[in-house]
């Protein structure tokens, strides 16, 4: 839905406006403070799930969970405040999905590094992503990974992403003789998933507003009454309390080990790329999704204060880590406050206002089940497999590095495992296929990393 245009400097077409309307330029853009409000609360609806989801996967790294809630939403807060007042820009900003399975999973468990030294490494990548987005380096970057790998990457942590949610709600369980099964049928837990599995996706794609928050809001509620195990005990327990004050997330603020980076630098470089190129990317293409949305781009078809925007969501990277999350970004469920109208940044501010509220009610967001995020999380694995139907999978350097970034890694369980062998398949058709010059620096830079990254992690293990 598009706003309808309004005249230049007619404040009586834009009731509330004033200082607003002159800090935001909403009389500008079309826009006004009622209809940038109920973006907003729209945009907010959308995405509150983070404040849910993301402690719940982080908090399997041994982080505590009602410390991860407010160090979520603080940092939401922070993001998506400096989108509004910096870039102007109807972004809303918050932990992202996907690198924080890399964080938990990935870095973690996996790869036993202590959360307190991946902290630090996406503390890093934010500084470097910040140093990019002031230059004109991050343009050659974009130009240069090709977008097979743009993409096989992104579809490789959706599918990483809708395992991880199937198994942590016990839908998918281990089976020696098959490897992995799905969870017993007579398990009410297991039923409880499959429902909202079902039920959730019919509730995006009617449009309904803040649907996987409202999936989330009553999985948890139907769990109260929904056994656990046989001594009574529920899938969702009740919280102490409804509201509370918010508490400063001590075991988390400033919990940054960088020791562990430099003495372990060959093993973190990696990560360290992971990172970097998912936030870049993933801001670019929200960035662009939004401002098309919106009708915001020049005449040109560029975007405007992209330069701030993407100065944004480094720094929200920086300050993520020091409250205790992990990367921050732009969010593509913006998109559904511009459907709603939104056009300014003052939409943004709305949302970092809703986020405020979340830090009232914690407790509730801290007995939220497994069961429950679930649907949310395979919902948000198949967003990012969309990008797939950007790729000629009929080209076989293509497809191949595409299926083996994907199958590497949810058979592997390992993220950086599908990354290295989709990156070495491509390079080896690309040679092979007499297509040399489709192998850019940043390709077989990544290729060196990768086998470097073999051989120190063999000798460690």
């Amino acid at each position: 839905m598009t706003a309808p245009a309004s005249a230049p400097d007619r404040p009586s077409d834009n009731p509330g406006g004033g200082w607003l309307d002159r800090r935001f330029k909403l009389t500008e853009r079309g826009s006004s403070v009622p209809q940038e409000v109920i973006a907003g609360i729209t945009t907010f609806a959308a995405m509150a799930y983070i404040v849910a989801v993301n402690p719940a996967i982080m908090s399997a790294a041994g982080m505590d969970r009602g410390d991860l809630v407010i160090a979520t939403a603080l940092a939401a807060i922070f993001g998506s405040l400096m989108m509004g007042l910096t870039a102007n820009l109807p972004l809303a900003v918050a932990p992202a999905m996907g690198s924080n399975i890399v964080f938990a999973y990935v870095m973690v468990k996996q790869m036993g590094i202590p959360w307190q030294a991946a902290l630090a490494m996406v503390f890093v990548s934010g500084v470097i992503f910040l140093a990019l987005s002031l230059s004109k380096v991050r343009e050659k970057v974009a130009k240069e990974v090709p977008e097979v790998l743009k993409v096989g990457i992104q579809a490789a942590v959706g599918t990483l992403i809708v395992f991880i949610g199937l198994r942590g709600a016990g839908f998918i369980v281990a089976n020696p003789s098959t490897y992995v099964a799905m969870g017993s049928l007579a398990s009410p837990p297991v039923l409880l998933t499959l429902a909202g599995i079902l039920i959730t996706p019919i509730l995006v794609a009617r449009g309904i507003p803040g649907a996987l928050i409202l999936s989330i809001a009553a999985i948890t509620l139907v769990g109260l009454f929904v056994p656990l195990k046989p001594d009574g005990t529920m899938v969702t327990s009740l919280p102490a309390a409804i509201f509370a004050l918010p508490k400063w997330p001590h075991s988390t603020f400033l919990a940054l080990d960088f020791g562990y980076l430099v003495s372990h630098f060959l093993v973190a470089l990696p990560l360290l790329f992971y990172f970097l190129c998912g936030e870049f990317f993933s801001t670019l293409a929200t960035l662009i999704g939004v401002t098309g949305a919106a009708n915001l781009r020049k005449p040109d078809g560029s975007i405007p204060n992209a330069t701030a925007a993407f100065s944004t969501d480094a720094t929200a990277t920086i300050v993520g880590p020091l409250l205790g999350t992990s990367v921050v970004t732009a969010f593509i469920e913006s998109v559904t406050g511009v459907q709603a109208g939104g056009r300014t940044g003052l939409t943004s501010v709305v949302v970092a206002l809703g986020f405020v509220l979340a830090l009232f009610i914690w407790p509730v967001f801290v007995i939220i089940p497994p069961q429950a995020t679930a649907p949310a999380l395979v919902l948000v694995g198949i967003f990012m497999l969309q990008g797939l139907a950007r790729i000629d999978l009929g080209d076989l350097a293509n497809a191949v590095p595409v299926v083996l970034m994907l199958l590497v890694t949810v058979l592997s369980n390992n993220l950086i495992n599908g990354m290295a062998i989709g990156t070495f398949a491509y390079i080896l058709l690309c040679l092979a296929l007499n297509r040399r010059a489709e192998v850019t620096p940043v390709v077989w830079g990544l290729g060196v990393v990768f086998v470097l990254f073999f051989v120190v992690t063999s000798r460690l293990m």
